[in-house]
C-alpha cells in the first residue's frame, strides 16, 4: 500500500480525483462519466498550470492510479476487519491483542481522512499571478507517510509478538541477559533515528526535492549550498526545513549518513557471542539493510528519481524500519512474571 502510494505520487496521479467519499468512489462507466470526471479535473489548478494539454486518455491513466490507491486502502481495511471479527467471535483474541487490533483499525480508517486532507491542499486555488506547480502540502504528506509508517510498525510488532511470544531474555543466562540489555539500550535510540530519517524523506518527496541537486556527495559543488543559508536566514530553520528544496534535501542527506554510521556503530558496540541467535541476526541485518538503502538513495538521486527507483527507495525505507523494529523486539526485556517463573523453574530443578 505504501509503495502504491509512492508510485501514485511519482506518476503525479494524486490530484486526479477532486472528490473523496469515505465509502468509496464509483469509477466512470462510460464516456459521459469520463467527460464529467475530466471536467472536474480541468477545473483544478494542476490542470490549468501543468497539464493543460492533457488528453482524456492520459487523464484516464492518472485517474486509475489514484482510484486504485484509494480502493486498495479500503480493501485492506476489509481484509483486516473481517478476520479480526471472526477471530474475536471465536474467542481467539486476548483483551490486550483486541485493544491493539481496535487501535490499528481506527488508525487505518483515519489514514483515509489524512490522505484526503493531504490531497485537498493540492487542489486549493492559488492567489492571482501564482504560477508555481500545484503540490500537496509537504507537511501533510509527511503526516500521511508517518501515519502509514506507524500502522506498519504496529503490524510488524504484533506479527512478531504472535510468532515469538516468549522474549529471548526469558531464561537467558547472565551473559546473554547482559548482552541483550546492552543491545536494547542502543536499539531504541537507533530506531528513533531511522524513523526520523524516513520522515525527513517525506519532505523531500513533498517538495520534489529529489529532482534538484542531482550530484553526490556535493550539492551545487558545495557541502552546504548557498540556497540553504539563504533559506534559513530568510525563513528560519524550522520553516525552511519543511518548505525549501535545498534545506529538505541536505537534512535528509545528513540524517541518512547519520543512520548509516549509527547502524554500523551499534553493530560494532553490541555484537557479542553471548547474544541469542535471533538477536544476533537482527543486529547484523540492520547495517546491511542501511547500506543497501543508502546506495539505492544515491542511485535514485543521480538518476533524477525515476518512478521505479523512487518507489524502491520508499520500500527500502520500510525495510529498514522493519529491521529496526525487529532489533528492538528481539532485545526486549522479559516481563517480571516470566522472570519469576523462570527463576522458580531453576529452583525446582535444583531441588
Amino acid at each position: 500500500m505504501v509503495v502504491f502510494g509512492g508510485l501514485t505520487r511519482l506518476t503525479r496521479s494524486g490530484l486526479s480525483m477532486t472528490e473523496w467519499r469515505f465509502a468509496g468512489e464509483r469509477p466512470p462507466r462510460g464516456e459521459a462519466d469520463w467527460d464529467a470526471e475530466f471536467g472536474k479535473y480541468r477545473a483544478s489548478p494542476e490542470f490549468r498550470l501543468v497539464n493543460a494539454t492533457m488528453t482524456l486518455d492520459e487523464f484516464k491513466f492518472i485517474y486509475w492510479m489514484e482510484w486504485g490507491h484509494r480502493m486498495w486502502g479500503r480493501a485492506l481495511g476489509v481484509a483486516f476487519a473481517a478476520p479480526a471479527a471472526f477471530f474475536a467471535a471465536r474467542g481467539w483474541v486476548t483483551p490486550r491483542l483486541g485493544r491493539r487490533l481496535a487501535l490499528l483499525l481506527a488508525l487505518g480508517g483515519g489514514q483515509g481522512l489524512v490522505g484526503w486532507w493531504m490531497v485537498r491542499s493540492g487542489l486549493e486555488e492559488r492567489p492571482p499571478g501564482d504560477r508555481r506547480e500545484p503540490r500537496v502540502s509537504p507537511t501533510r504528506l509527511a503526516a500521511h507517510l508517518a501515519s502509514a509508517g506507524t500502522i506498519y510498525c504496529i503490524l510488524v510488532w504484533s506479527a512478531l509478538h504472535l510468532a515469538f511470544p516468549v522474549p529471548l531474555a526469558v531464561g537467558a543466562g547472565a551473559g546473554a541477559a547482559a548482552a541483550l540489555a546492552k543491545a536494547r539500550a542502543l536499539a531504541k535510540p537507533l530506531a528513533a533515528v531511522v524513523a526520523t530519517t524516513a520522515a525527513s524523506g517525506a519532505f523531500v518527496a513533498g517538495l520534489d526535492a529529489g529532482r534538484a541537486y542531482n550530484t553526490f556527495p556535493l550539492m551545487a559543488g558545495k557541502w552546504v549550498p548557498d540556497e540553504y543559508r539563504a533559506a534559513v536566514a530568510a525563513l528560519g530553520l524550522a520553516t525552511a526545513a519543511t518548505s525549501d528544496t535545498a534545506v529538505a534535501q541536505l537534512h535528509h542527506r545528513a540524517l541518512a549518513a547519520t543512520t548509516l554510521v549509527a547502524t554500523f556503530g551499534v553493530w560494532a558496540a553490541a555484537r557479542s557471542r553471548a547474544l541469542p541467535r535471533g538477536a544476533a541476526v537482527a543486529l547484523a541485518a540492520l547495517p546491511a539493510v542501511a547500506a543497501a538503502q543508502a546506495t539505492l538513495g544515491v542511485a535514485t538521486l543521480l538518476t533524477h528519481v525515476p518512478p521505479s527507483l523512487g518507489s524502491a527507495h520508499q520500500a527500502g525505507a520500510l525495510t529498514l524500519l522493519t529491521a529496526a523494529v525487529g532489533l528492538v523486539f528481539a532485545t526486549r526485556a522479559a516481563p517480571a512474571a516470566a522472570v519469576a517463573a523462570a527463576a522458580a523453574g531453576v529452583v525446582a530443578a535444583a531441588a
